[in-house]
């Protein structure tokens, strides 16, 4: 049970979205929505921490009615809401953008630059759209990568040749390349897809919680974190309080300090929000 001296104190609540904040059909629950507006009124801050882009994220931003950053793309970028002020974004260097390319493109691979306000791909790539299982992103074409290097958040690289892939991911580790994030995966939707993300290494959800943390001078302990997978491993790490949904993956509810008796499609959030709230009006 967690103390409600300490929940009492809490300025800060990041969600994961898709599988906590969200059900199954990517709506935030009526319950929640209130309890956000109840808790903004006592002094407490709200924020994502998402593996979507920022684009995809401010509709719900504005459903809560939010007016603090943002962390998108796994803690690759954070954003104000609604000023879209740059808080914090982690480029992939030039040259290594440059050589997943050729690469991809001597393997005939489909490969796609992450923005934060899109994911760009060229006419030869016009496959990604349809392969990539990003949710809700914004895909548009362009001409050429030139102008898109520099200001790239992660490479995509996917294809049906899993060999090719996971060559291309050793060459973008070390010794081969430094400070690099490679992640592999097999399509859940796609037959026979694979795709390889690339970033840079110090991109995580927890990264980006400890960064909004400084950013708003509010100190972790008096921080929560939501969430329900795997990629919500570093935020559980942190010394903030770690909730769980009940559908998390066991990894997450063994980290956490609470699991709640919902799932997302139940409104867990709110469930955990009550409990705040019982303790700030205590």
């Amino acid at each position: 049970m967690l103390d409600k001296k300490r929940l009492k104190k809490v300025q800060l609540v990041v969600f994961d979205l898709d599988g906590t904040l969200l059900n199954k059909y990517g709506e935030i629950g009526e319950r929640s929505i209130e309890l956000v507006h109840e808790l903004k009124k006592m002094g407490v801050y709200f924020s994502f921490a998402t593996g979507r882009l920022h684009n995809s994220i401010i509709d719900f931003a504005s459903t809560l009615d939010l007016k603090s950053p943002l962390i998108s793309l796994d803690g690759a970028t954070i954003k104000s809401y609604p000023s879209n002020e740059i808080i914090y974004e982690s480029h992939v260097k030039t040259a290594y953008v440059e050589k997943a390319i050729k690469m991809a493109e001597e393997a005939l691979l489909k490969i796609a630059l992450s923005h934060d306000e899109a994911v760009y791909y060229t006419h030869s790539n016009s496959l990604v759209p349809q392969l990539m299982e990003r949710y809700e992103a914004k895909f548009e074409e362009v001409d050429s990568y030139d102008d898109l290097k520099s200001k790239t958040l992660e490479i995509i690289i996917c294809g049906d040749y899993k060999k090719s892939i996971k060559a291309i991911e050793e060459k973008m580790k070390f010794p081969s390349a430094f400070g690099l994030k490679t992640s592999f995966y097999k399509s859940n939707d796609q037959d026979g897809t694979y795709f390889l993300e690339i970033r840079n290494k110090n991109c995580s959800k927890g990264d980006g919680v400890k960064k909004l943390l400084k950013h708003l001078k509010i100190n972790i302990k008096n921080c929560v974190v939501m969430g329900d997978w795997y990629n919500d491993r570093s935020m559980f790490r942190t010394k903030a309080i770690k909730v769980a949904v009940d559908n998390a993956v066991s990894e997450i509810k063994e980290m956490a300090d609470h699991i709640t008796k919902k799932t997302n499609n139940e409104d867990a959030v709110a469930e955990f929000l009550e409990m705040v709230l019982e303790a700030k009006k205590g």
